[in-house]
C-alpha cells in the first residue's frame, strides 16, 4: 500500500527583506527535498554565498532575477530555471521594478534550516518593511546562522 503526503505551506515568514513560505519541508520526504517560495522587492540581493552541502535551484514564477554563479551573470524571467551548484559562490538580484517571485529547491535541509533560523513570523502575508543597511552585528549574526547550516558568506550583495 502506498501513501501520499500532501504538503501544506508554512505560515508566511519574513526572511531578511523577503516574504517566504515553505510548501515542501525537507522532513516531509525521504530524500530531504525542500521547496521555498520567495517574494522580494526590486533590488533585493543577499550576500554572495556558498552552500557546502546542497545545490540550489532557482525557478522564477514572476519578474526577473539576475543570478550570479561564480563569475557569470544570468538573467532569468518567468518560467526559467537555473542551478547554482554546491560549492560555487552565487547570489541573485531582483531586477524587475515590480519585484519577483520564485521557488528555491534544495536537498538535505541546510538552506531551509538557515531560512527558518534567520526568519520571523510575517505579521501580514506581504513584504516586510525594508530593513536598510545591516549593522555589523546583524551581518555577523546572519553569518553565524549560515555557518551553522554549512553556508559561508563570501562577498557583498549585487548592486
Amino acid at each position: 500500500m502506498s501513501t501520499t503526503m500532501i504538503s501544506t505551506p508554512t505560515e508566511p515568514l519574513w526572511f531578511l527583506d523577503t516574504l517566504v513560505t515553505i510548501p515542501v519541508a525537507h522532513v516531509e520526504g525521504t530524500d530531504g527535498v525542500s521547496v521555498i517560495e520567495s517574494t522580494a522587492p526590486y533590488g533585493d540581493s543577499p550576500p554572495l554565498h556558498v552552500h557546502h552541502t546542497e545545490d540550489e535551484i532557482f525557478h522564477v514564477l514572476e519578474g526577473e532575477l539576475r543570478l550570479r554563479v561564480a563569475d557569470r551573470d544570468l538573467h532569468l524571467g518567468a518560467g526559467e530555471t537555473m542551478l547554482a551548484p554546491q560549492g560555487v559562490p552565487h547570489t541573485y538580484r531582483v531586477e524587475s521594478p515590480a519585484g519577483a517571485r520564485w521557488l528555491v529547491v534544495t536537498t538535505h535541509g541546510d538552506f531551509e534550516r538557515m531560512v527558518r533560523s534567520a526568519s520571523r513570523p510575517a505579521e501580514v502575508a506581504d513584504l516586510p518593511a525594508p530593513s536598510g543597511t545591516p549593522t555589523p552585528e546583524q551581518e555577523e549574526a546572519l553569518a553565524a546562522i549560515c555557518r551553522e547550516c554549512n553556508i559561508d558568506l563570501v562577498g557583498p550583495p549585487l548592486v
